[in-house]
């Protein structure tokens, strides 16, 4: 799959989406992800300061997956990762 970066708008509408999908409301999701349904509401528009933390619980509800990719350093290869010796 092609790698993309996406705004809060796509992230909203990806949660739309497959909140749809399950056969959900979105208090339904709220109260799966242990979030308020003003979250949801606010998350599904797109809002741009919407906390990292709960838009993480509402993905996981969802069955949702991110992945976040580092950029190269500038040798162009990848940053060690610090937990592998």
């Amino acid at each position: 799959m092609a790698r993309r970066n996406l705004n809060t708008a796509e992230i909203g509408d990806i949660v739309r989406t497959t909140r749809k999908a399950a056969g959900l409301r979105q208090d339904e999701l709220a109260g799966a992800a242990g979030v308020g349904l003003r979250f949801i509401v606010d998350l599904e528009a797109g809002k741009p300061t919407a906390q990292i933390g709960k838009t993480l619980q509402v993905l996981a509800a969802l069955g949702c997956s991110l992945e976040i990719t580092p950029p190269p350093d500038p040798k162009g290869g990848r940053p060690k990762d610090p937990q592998k010796p």
